[in-house]
């Protein structure tokens, strides 16, 4: 093989190798694009779940409270429908 065959095919060799480390690169450069994305997701998730878990404990306090605010209800039209029958007994003698 003579010096410039070899020469050239170190030059395409070389011309090679840099393609190749061009390509890690930005394999590289990707992958660490995709992390940072990753860890946004994360974090946005961690907020999700803690914002779904104050809105849970919401409800629950407010289901608590429309729940004795029916019972009161319930409570004051029995109360109501008592009354009403006494003045009609006391209206009927």
């Amino acid at each position: 093989m003579s010096e410039t065959q070899q020469q050239d095919g170190m030059e395409a060799a070389n011309g090679r190798f840099d393609h190749a480390m061009a390509r890690l690169d930005a394999s590289v450069k990707n992958l660490n694009g995709r992390i940072r994305q990753l860890n946004r997701m994360e974090v946005d998730t961690q907020r999700l779940v803690t914002e779904r878990a104050r809105l849970a404990t919401e409800l629950d306090k407010a289901a608590a409270r429309a729940k004795r605010l029916d019972d009161s209800a319930h409570d004051v039209s029995r109360r109501l429908v008592e009354a009403m029958e006494t003045v009609r007994e006391v209206l009927a003698k």
